[in-house]
């Protein structure tokens, strides 16, 4: 019988090559996905897509609007996304997002019987987000065998980010070799109802580099 695992899946090309890789580690994955009032809600439909042309086992998109908080330009109307990360934390980040979506994913495997979570987060072309640094999925895997019951009594809680250390060409290889359509994902901040990719934002400069770098075409649709 296969071992379970929740994997977050966003829509993106992180993290569809992740559910990619966990599901040929052998698991039996169960993809989450969750609508927090993110502005590009296309890519919510894409994780749909992935999850589905990927095999997961199923896939639940959960609620938690974090509009009701804002201070970011991915959930709040009067903070514009920026066509460049610049210097520090970027405008896109959302307080405490990666956080949160692992803890709902925490619950989710402690219900399933599953011991392992699996995340998309990267620390090489992280553009300064807190929240995907090898310090903090550590202290988030620390945190989950202190606070369930499947860390005390059971055979313990792993958090995995096969993409920590890879830049955005070898997680482009990664994802060709295991199938990955790219062509289905959604990675732009400012993506229209159809997932067309606004080719300008922090996210788009960041994929378009890594298929270029990988020597492959950019599969992305554009907005004309």
């Amino acid at each position: 019988m296969k071992k379970k695992a929740v994997v977050l899946v966003s829509g993106g090309m992180d993290s569809a090559v992740v559910l990619a890789i966990a599901r040929a580690q052998g698991f039996d994955v169960h993809a989450l996905s969750v609508s927090y009032g993110q502005r590009h809600t296309s890519e919510l439909a894409a994780a749909d897509r992935v999850a589905r042309a990927l095999g997961a086992a199923e896939h639940k998109t959960v609620q938690v609007d974090l509009r009701a908080f804002g201070g970011s330009a991915l959930t709040a109307d009067d903070i514009e996304v920026p066509e460049s990360g610049g210097a520090g934390i970027p405008a896109t980040y959302v307080p405490a997002r990666n956080t949160i979506m692992l803890s709902l994913a925490l619950g989710w495997a402690e219900v399933l019987g599953a011991n392992d979570l699996f995340c998309g987060v990267n620390a090489v072309d992280y553009s300064g987000y807190p929240d995907c640094r090898p310090e903090f999925i550590d202290a988030f895997e620390r945190l989950a065998n202190l606070a369930t019951k499947a860390g005390v009594e059971g055979a313990g809680i792993r958090v995995h980010a096969p993409l920590l250390r890879l830049g955005k060409a070898d997680i482009v290889r990664e994802g060709l070799r295991l199938e990955v359509d790219f062509s289905e994902t959604v990675s732009c901040y400012r993506a229209d109802a159809e997932g067309r990719a606004c080719g300008h934002c922090d996210a788009c400069r960041l994929r378009a580099d890594g298929f270029a770098a990988a020597g492959v075409p950019d599969p992305t649709r554009y907005v004309p």
